[in-house]
C-alpha cells in the first residue's frame, strides 16, 4: 500500500513553524503501521524538515496561474510517475476538485481541518454534494464541522460510513501537579476573534485581587495588537509547539475564550492533556476538545473573571479538574492514528480476511432471522447476526434484516399475547416482496414450522438453514430446552450450523446436514489489539450476562461459572480481575463493554455447563479477536485448531490460576501469544468465511475438502 498526503500550499511542514494540519500529519504518521509506506507532499521555504519521508514541491513563480493551481499541477506530476493506492488532501477542498478525473482508480480521501462552508470548494451546497458523492472518504476534526458540512444537503442519500471525525491529538505525559505555577495561561492569536481582549480584562482583574499569581500569554497578531500590561502579565510572543506544551506542563489554569466558531481547538486540547484547569467559550467545536473543563455559558468579561477566580479559591475544585482532565484524556496520537489506519486497511482490503470467490450463478438475497436487538438501543451491535450479515454483504450479497423479537414487541396485543401471529404472517409477506434465494435464522423461536412448510411449499428454490449458537450439552444447562429449540424447524432446513461439534450430538437426525460453525470474529468490530497496549491496569476480563439488567441470576436460576470465577479470584493473589454480571456487579453492554475489555490483557473464556468437543460461547471472539491472551478449557479440543502459542488451555481451576500467574510475571511471552492467537483466529474463522461455509453448505456448493481449516 502507498499512501500520498498533500498539505495546504506554503503549509511548513516543520517544528519551527508547524500549523495544526503539519502538527496532526506529523503526530500521526509518526505511529501509523504505514509509516514507511507513507509520501508527504508540501511547499516550504524553511529548511529544517520533520524527519519523515517528505517530497518539497518547489514552485516557480507564475504571474498567470495561482500557486495553489500549480502546486497541484505538480503534485499530480510525481504521483503519475510514483503512483500511490491512497491519495490524503489536507483542509483543500478545490484540491480534490482539481485532482479528481485525471486520475483513475484513486482513492481520495479528503480531511477538514476548518469550517467546511468557509473554504473554497465547499462553500456552497454543490460544491458539498460532489465531495459527498465522489470522495472515498471524509474526515472532520469534529462533530461541529462534520454537522457544518452537511447544511442544507436534506434529502440526499448520505452515506454515513463515508464521514468520519478523527480528533487532532497530542502525546500525553507523566504530570507532576504539585509543580504546577500559579500561572492562567492564553496561546493564540492576540485578537478578539479569539477572546483575547475578554482574556486580558479579566486577568487585570484578577492580577490585582491576587497578588500571587501570573499571567502567560503565547501569541502574536501583526495586524492589530491589544495590550493589556502588568508587571506579573508576560508576553512571551509566538513560541515554537513544544515551547507552549513545557508552559502548559506547569499551567494551573489555561483559557480559551474564543469568540468565533472554532471547528476544534488544539490549544485547549493540549491545555486538557497537560492537566490543566482549562475554560472555554461555548464555540464551534470546542467543547469537544476537554473531557473535564468549565464551559462558559456567557462571552464577557465579568463570566471570564468568575470563572478563573472560582479555580483560583476552590482549589480542592480545581485539582480535581486538573486530576480528571489527565485521567480520561482519550485524544491520543496512538488513538488518532489507529482510527487513520484502520480506515487506510479497509479501503484496500479487509484486513486478515482471505480472498474469497463464490461460485453460483449470480449473487444472491439473503432474508436473515434473528433478534438484532433493536429495542435495546444498539446494546448488542455486535451480536452474531451483525457478524454474518457482514460476511454476506462482503461476499457481494444482498441483506435483509428481520429482528424477530423486536417485530413481535411491537405487534403482540391481547388477541395476540405473544405477538406470534402478527410475526409469522409479516414473514410471509416479506419473502412474497423480497423474493429471497436463503433464509437462514438463528434462534428465532417464534417462527413456526409451518410458516417454513408454507415457504417451502410456494418458493421451491428457497433454500433455508439456522444457526445455533446455545449450548447443547447433555446434562447441562437448558439442555432440554436448547435441544428442542433447535431441532423444532429442522424438518425444513437444508442446513444447520452449530457452534458445537455434532459428531457428539447424538440426537442430530442423521439425514439432515448439521455442520460446525466457529463463533465469527470481524475486522469491523474486533479493532483492538490488546497485545500492543502497555497501559492496560487489569490483568483479567470476565463478563457474565444472564438476559437481565442486574448482576444477579433471577430466583431459581444457578450458573455454575459464578462460584468458579469467585474461587479462582481467591486463590490468585496479585492478579487484578476485572468482572462483570457477578456478585451483584452489573452487566456491561455495547461500547462500554469494549471500553472495560480494552483495559484488560487477559481473559477467560468460560462457557456453561461441562466443556464439550468446539463448544465455547461467542466471548471468544471478543476476547481473542481483540488481542487479548485468551484461556479456555483443554476439553473444548481446540488444540484442533490453535497451538499452545496462540491460545492457552487449562485443565482445571488451579490449573487455570498458576497459568495467569504466569502470564501476570511474563509480558513480553503473554503479548507474543496473544497476538498469534488473533491473527489466526481473525484469518480463519473470521465472519466473511463463515458466511461463504454457510452458503456453500446450504447451496451444495462443491468445494475442496480441508478448504475450510476446521474440516480438517
Amino acid at each position: 500500500m502507498k499512501i500520498s498526503i498533500l498539505l495546504p500550499y506554503k503549509e511548513n511542514f516543520s517544528p519551527i513553524y508547524a500549523g495544526a494540519v503539519s502538527l496532526f500529519v506529523k503526530d500521526t504518521t509518526i505511529l501509523s503501521k504505514f509509516k514507511k509506506n507513507i509520501t508527504i507532499y508540501g511547499n516550504t521555504d524553511l529548511k529544517k524538515i520533520y524527519k519523515l519521508n517528505y517530497k518539497n514541491i518547489f514552485l516557480k513563480k507564475n504571474l498567470i496561474q495561482s500557486g495553489s493551481k500549480v502546486y497541484v499541477e505538480e503534485f499530480l506530476k510525481y504521483e503519475k510517475n510514483n503512483p500511490s493506492d491512497i491519495i490524503e488532501i489536507h483542509n483543500r477542498p478545490n484540491y480534490f476538485h482539481l485532482i479528481y478525473g485525471k486520475i483513475k482508480n484513486k482513492k481520495i480521501v479528503l480531511y477538514f481541518h476548518n469550517d467546511p462552508l468557509t473554504m473554497t470548494g465547499s462553500r456552497s451546497v454543490l460544491d458539498r454534494k460532489k465531495l459527498l458523492l465522489n470522495a472515498t472518504k471524509i474526515i472532520f476534526n469534529s462533530h461541529w464541522s462534520r454537522k457544518r458540512f452537511l447544511e442544507g444537503i436534506e434529502g440526499l442519500h448520505i452515506n454515513s460510513e463515508k464521514m468520519n471525525v478523527i480528533y487532532q491529538s497530542t502525546n500525553p505525559v507523566k504530570i507532576n501537579l504539585k509543580k504546577k505555577k500559579q500561572w492562567i495561561t492564553f496561546v493564540g492569536k492576540l485578537n478578539r476573534a479569539k477572546g483575547y481582549d475578554l482574556f486580558g480584562q479579566a486577568t487585570l482583574k484578577i492580577l490585582k485581587k491576587f497578588k500571587k499569581w501570573e499571567a502567560i500569554v503565547m501569541g502574536d497578531e501583526p495586524r492589530h495588537t491589544l495590550n493589556f500590561k502588568h508587571k506579573r502579565l508576560k508576553n512571551l510572543g509566538f513560541q515554537n509547539h513544544d515551547k507552549v506544551l513545557k508552559i502548559f506542563e506547569k499551567t494551573s489554569i489555561a483559557v480559551a475564550c474564543s469568540r468565533w466558531d472554532e471547528p476544534l481547538g488544539r490549544t485547549s486540547l493540549e491545555a486538557s492533556s497537560r492537566g490543566c484547569a482549562t475554560i472555554i467559550s461555548n464555540k464551534g467545536g470546542l467543547p469537544e476538545t476537554v473531557t473535564h473543563g468549565i464551559i462558559l455559558k456567557d462571552l464577557n468579561v465579568e463570566a471570564v473573571y468568575l470563572a478563573i477566580k472560582d479555580l483560583i479559591e476552590n482549589k480542592k475544585k480545581r485539582l480535581e479538574m486538573q486530576k480528571l482532565s489527565i485521567k480520561n484524556f482519550f485524544h491520543t496520537n496512538k488513538v488518532s492514528a489507529k482510527n487513520i489506519d484502520n480506515y487506510r486497511e479497509k479501503l484496500i482490503d479487509f484486513p486478515l480476511v482471505n480472498k474469497i470467490y463464490l461460485h453460483l450463478p449470480k449473487r444472491i438475497r439473503i432474508l436473515h432471522v434473528t433478534n438484532f436487538n433493536e429495542r435495546h438501543d444498539g446494546r448488542l451491535f455486535f451480536n452474531t447476526g451483525r457478524r454474518l450479515n457482514n460476511g454476506f454483504i462482503r461476499l457481494g450479497h444482498s441483506v435483509l434484516e428481520f429482528s424477530d423479537r423486536d417485530i413481535v414487541k411491537h405487534y403482540k396485543n391481547l388477541k395476540d399475547y405473544t405477538g406470534s401471529k402478527a410475526l409469522n404472517q409479516k414473514l410471509v409477506n416479506t419473502v412474497y416482496n423480497y423474493k429471497p434465494d436463503m433464509l437462514i435464522f438463528g434462534h428465532a423461536d417464534l417462527v413456526k414450522d409451518k410458516t417454513l412448510c408454507y415457504l417451502k411449499d410456494n418458493y421451491k428454490n428457497l433454500k433455508i438453514a439456522q444457526w445455533f449458537l446455545d449450548p447443547l450439552i447433555e446434562d447441562g444447562p437448558d439442555f432440554n430446552k436448547n435441544k428442542s429449540r433447535m431441532l423444532d424447524k429442522i424438518e425444513y432446513t437444508d442446513a444447520n450450523f452449530l457452534t458445537t461439534s455434532p459428531d457428539v450430538l447424538n440426537f442430530l437426525p442423521k439425514k439432515k446436514r448439521c455442520l460446525f460453525m466457529p463463533n465469527p470474529t470481524d475486522p469491523s468490530f474486533e479493532v483492538l489489539n490488546n497485545y500492543a497496549n502497555d497501559y492496560c491496569s487489569m490483568d483479567v476480563f470476565f463478563a457474565l450476562s444472564h438476559g437481565v439488567h442486574r448482576g444477579i441470576l433471577k430466583r431459581g436460576k444457578y450458573d455454575e461459572r459464578t462460584d468458579f470465577v469467585n474461587k479462582l479470584v481467591e486463590i490468585t493473589p496479585n492478579v487484578k480481575f476485572d468482572l462483570y454480571g457477578i456478585n451483584n456487579i452489573q452487566p456491561i453492554w455495547a461500547d462500554s463493554f469494549l471500553k472495560s475489555i480494552s483495559n484488560a490483557k487477559m481473559g477467560v473464556n468460560l462457557s456453561r455447563g461441562n466443556p464439550i468437543k468446539y463448544y465455547s460461547s461467542d466471548r471468544i471472539t471478543q476476547l481473542i479477536g481483540n488481542g487479548l491472551l485468551t484461556f479456555i478449557h483443554e476439553n473444548t479440543h481446540y488444540n484442533n485448531f490453535f497451538e499452545n502459542d496462540e491460545l492457552i488451555f487449562y485443565s482445571n481451576l488451579n490449573n487455570l490460576s498458576e497459568k495467569i500467574q504466569k502470564f501476570a510475571k511474563d509480558d513480553s511471552t503473554r503479548k507474543k501469544i496473544a497476538k498469534k492467537g488473533k491473527a489466526k483466529y481473525m484469518k480463519y474463522f473470521n465472519s466473511t468465511i463463515v458466511a461463504e461455509y454457510i452458503i456453500n453448505n446450504t447451496f451444495d456448493i462443491k468445494y475442496k475438502k480441508g478448504k475450510y481449516m476446521w474440516e480438517n
